[in-house]
């Protein structure tokens, strides 16, 4: 059973995610604020780990490649590193492009979501790292799949989707994400084209939240005018 997946972000008042591009907290707040609010939110959240997507990830690892040569087939099935009590952190890694270098991510575990095509080179790279990982199909897109495996080969009851654009606009297209937490920061970016929460990748036709409404939960006014907001999924009613 896949787990329940609650999509935990921060955004200006215009839902753009590019921190360093909006306006200042006002006199007298924090300037370290947004970090500072968001982790703590996050805590609250009684999540397993978090998932992000391989551009969002790419930062947090600092690993360089590992000349392996492997002289056997690497099977096509999950690897479990040693992860003990450690919360996870997911990485959608479809071409097993990141490096880890390492089997943590922070206090995380590190997981790797890939498709079959990736190297057996790759494979025992990251079996060496100690890097769990699972896969999403043969091009790694399948994203249900690998949640399916989260929840059944990895215990994981609930994880926060805190991923860029178009990361979370693949969860919400294959229809993933059961609640929205959103902070919104009272600042403003302003400028068209900025990444904002949702960006799914199709052409002008699709509708990635077709058939989905949203039903209100909760609005928290936080420190420095953060307000914190919480919605639920559910269908939509029939016309």
């Amino acid at each position: 059973m896949r787990p329940k997946i609650i999509c935990h972000m921060v955004s200006s008042i215009d839902g753009r995610l590019l921190v360093e591009r909006w306006t200042p907290p006002a006199k007298g707040i924090d300037s370290e604020i947004v970090g500072r609010i968001y982790e703590e939110v996050a805590g609250r959240l009684d999540a397993d780990g978090w998932i992000v997507g391989r551009k969002s990830m790419a930062p947090m690892t600092k690993g360089q490649p590992k000349e392996i040569t492997v002289s056997s087939k690497v099977e096509r099935s999950t690897f479990h590193g040693t992860r003990g009590e450690r919360s996870i952190a997911v990485a959608i890694d479809p071409n097993g492009k990141l490096h880890y270098g390492r089997d943590n991510v922070g206090e995380e575990h590190a997981v790797a979501v890939l498709g079959h095509h990736v190297s057996d080179e790759y494979l025992a790279e990251l079996q060496a790292d100690g890097v769990s990982y699972l896969f999403a199909g043969s091009d790694g897109l399948d994203l249900s799949a690998a949640m399916e495996t989260l929840g059944d080969e990895f215990g994981v009851k609930t994880i926060l989707l805190e991923g860029g654009g178009v990361t979370n606009g693949a969860f919400l297209k294959a229809g993933l994400i059961d609640e929205i937490s959103v902070l919104i920061y009272p600042g403003i970016d302003g400028l068209a084209g900025v990444s904002s929460i949702f960006e799914y990748l199709g052409n002008g036709g699709d509708k990635p939240a077709a058939g989905r409404a949203l039903r209100h939960q909760s609005t928290d006014t936080l420190e420095g005018g953060i307000v914190w907001i919480r919605y639920v999924f559910e269908e939509a009613p029939s016309a």
